[in-house]
């Protein structure tokens, strides 16, 4: 089912800027389809988009109010609640891609079903996928993998799907998570599917292609993270991956909502997902660093860059600061 543009993004009480990565993912990549973004008194938390009030949104055209923040446990925040309500009053369908579905709530399916408004949960995947085989596929793919979880990946992956196409390749993004979905218009939810099936789910997400294109698949999470891990694992086995992309921010504290537990070294996540990768292509490799430098001013960002490049032998770029262009280059070697 499509999602109606213009968007209204809802960033709620969000505090800390990854948790508003949705909203901020959809202003970067579709910021046409955006009319604003809503947002608590008591945050001052923005992604760019004209402030406005959920009644301005939907004077000014907007369609759909998107869920744009993500929380621990992915579930609809009780303080949101008056305001999801109000926009399916005011006659805006709902998108979320939070872990618990909106017509769980009372309150908000009743107001959905008495203004006749659509409520898409981006998270709920309602097609039966098959098993992974691990049989190779004939393609060329792209998969971007972390040192954790909210590194880049997504933004990663775009960034050289759209720096293909820019080249004349033939090359597309495989979303795999809810805010590359609302961006990509498809994809499949991996987090949301029964882990027997995950890398049959990517495997069905990217099938075999005979036009010498590329598939560019977005990664998610990290093996190196207890909570997000299996998830890491069956998407690398099912996007049977030629290429491997790291992502990795520098100065992390600790691993995302674990405090006390350390960001892996880059040399051991190299390895771990190298390992894993093949296991179904054993042809996999590494073809660049995706640094992700948001904590560091330029010159810091670049020292760091130059360092990585010297000390793995691989192109590295923060993809927002620098581009992506020295990694596709190796990529396309």
């Amino acid at each position: 089912m499509m999602i109606e543009t213009p968007y209204l993004l809802y960033l709620g009480s969000s505090r800390d800027p990854l948790a508003v990565k949705t909203a901020r993912g959809i202003m970067i990549w579709r910021p046409d389809s955006v009319v604003g973004e809503v947002v608590s008194a008591e945050s001052e938390m923005t992604v760019g988009a004209d402030r406005m009030t959920i009644e301005e949104g939907a004077k000014r055209g907007a369609k759909t109010l998107i869920i744009g923040y993500a929380n621990s446990g992915g579930y609809i925040e009780e303080s949101n609640l008056e305001d999801i309500v109000k926009a399916l009053e005011l006659g805006l369908n709902v998108a979320s891609g939070l872990h618990h579905d909106l017509q769980e709530n009372a309150l908000i399916k009743e107001a959905a079903e008495r203004q006749n408004c659509k409520l898409h949960n981006v998270r709920r995947s309602d097609k039966a996928f098959k098993v992974g085989t691990g049989t190779k596929r004939p393609g060329n793919r792209l998969l971007t993998v972390g040192t954790d979880c909210s590194v880049g990946k997504m933004f990663t992956s775009l960034a050289i799907q759209k720096e293909m196409e820019a080249r004349g390749e033939n090359a597309d993004f495989r979303a795999t998570g809810q805010t590359g979905i609302f961006i990509a218009g498809e994809g499949v939810p991996v987090d949301a599917v029964i882990s027997d099936f995950i890398s049959g789910s990517v495997e069905s997400l990217s099938p075999a292609r005979e036009d010498g294109g590329w598939d560019i698949i977005e990664g998610q999470g990290s093996l190196f993270h207890p909570a997000y891990a299996g998830v890491s694992l069956g998407l690398l086995h099912g996007a049977q991956p030629d290429h491997l992309i790291l992502c990795h921010e520098a100065n992390r504290a600790h691993m995302r909502h674990l405090p006390g537990r350390s960001v892996p070294e880059l040399e051991d996540c190299i390895k771990a997902n190298l390992w894993a990768a093949k296991v179904v292509n054993p042809e996999a490799h590494f073809s660049g660093i995706a640094l992700n430098s948001r904590n560091l001013d330029k010159a810091e960002a670049d020292r760091l860059c130059a360092q990585l490049e010297r000390e793995f032998k691989l192109p590295c770029q923060d993809p927002m600061r620098h581009g992506v262009e020295r990694i596709v280059d190796h990529v396309l070697i």
